[in-house]
């Protein structure tokens, strides 16, 4: 499209509507998108001056945290029973990420419909599935959660709304990490946390994560998406 912008195909399927990112914070970029009809996202150093986004139309919509863990830092809490396992039925993994991942940025996004949320989030999931980036945790052969990975990045942690409030948390966490170093040869683990969720934000500091900075998230919505909202 432009030097500027980059589409984002993977978020086009579910608001029926161009999205893009942009590839850079200055105001020839953010300019580009009063002359695009689309869905924009730009990530922003939090100390950044923001009123070039304010003058083009951009609004907050979350903050994401990188806790960073080197392999022989961490602490390793054991659970008893816990496995992985390939072998899960596609829809159980689906019910536990719709049930477990209601406050991401577009569900807070006032532009996106929240069933359009849902569906994005459902998709990417899929996704994972498909390209075989999921592994099911079970705890006494029952699921009881999943996690994703790809190379040196922990996508997504959700547990079973049965576990969770048991005290089982930080032991998943550490299971998973550590199944992903096995798995990927990789010394240095990384992931993305919204301070929305300071639970999770807490296990991973618990295990020895250590903050590496953060971004702020901004969205933009020009034009209307296709269901009206």
């Amino acid at each position: 499209m432009t030097k500027y912008l980059e589409p984002t195909p993977w978020d086009k399927r579910n608001f029926h509507i161009d999205t893009f990112q942009l590839k850079e914070y200055s105001e020839a970029a953010l300019a580009e998108t009063d002359k695009t009809e689309g869905h924009f996202t730009i990530k922003v150093d939090p100390f950044a001056d923001t009123a070039n986004l304010k003058k083009y139309g951009f609004y907050y919509a979350d903050t994401l945290i990188e806790p960073i863990g080197k392999k022989d830092k961490l602490k390793q809490v054991d659970q008893e029973n816990i496995q992985f396992t390939h072998n899960f039925h596609r829809e159980d993994i689906l019910d536990i990420a719709e049930e477990a991942f209601t406050g991401g940025r577009f569900h807070r996004d006032f532009n996106i419909p929240n069933h359009m949320a849902d569906t994005r989030y459902r998709n990417w999931v899929n996704d994972l599935i498909d390209k075989d980036l999921i592994l099911a945790l079970e705890l006494h052969s029952s699921m009881a959660g999943f996690f994703a990975y790809q190379n040196d990045q922990i996508l997504l942690l959700a547990m079973h709304r049965d576990y969770r409030g048991k005290g089982l948390a930080t032991a998943f966490a550490s299971s998973c990490v550590q199944e992903q170093f096995r798995l990927t040869g990789h010394d240095t683990l990384r992931t993305s946390i919204s301070p929305t969720n300071p639970a999770s934000l807490n296990v991973f500091i618990s295990l020895g994560f250590r903050l590496n900075g953060a971004v702020d998230v901004y969205h933009k919505l020009n034009g209307t998406l296709a269901d009206g909202g």
